[in-house]
């Protein structure tokens, strides 16, 4: 574990440190994932990131398709 303070800008943006970007295999261009939990941040690579999201994804879809073609809620639409 490496930890490193860095600075916000005014435009909210930062820079990542050149070590850590090149042992994770950060290159420009590439998409980070950010999640935040109270007030904890976390940043990840895509790429590592949707494999380990993918089965839950694949569930999540099935739940939100599940639930909106529920026929009750579509009583809703009539008021």
């Amino acid at each position: 574990m490496k930890i490193k303070t860095i600075k916000v800008t005014a435009k909210g943006q930062i820079s990542l440190p050149v070590d850590i970007r090149e042992e994770i295999g950060i290159q420009e261009g590439d998409e980070l994932m950010l999640v935040q939990k109270e007030d904890y941040i976390i940043l990840e690579k895509i790429d590592k990131a949707a494999a380990k999201f993918k089965d839950l994804l694949k569930h999540s879809e099935k739940v939100a398709e599940k639930l909106w073609r529920n026929k009750k809620d579509e009583i809703w639409n009539d008021v």
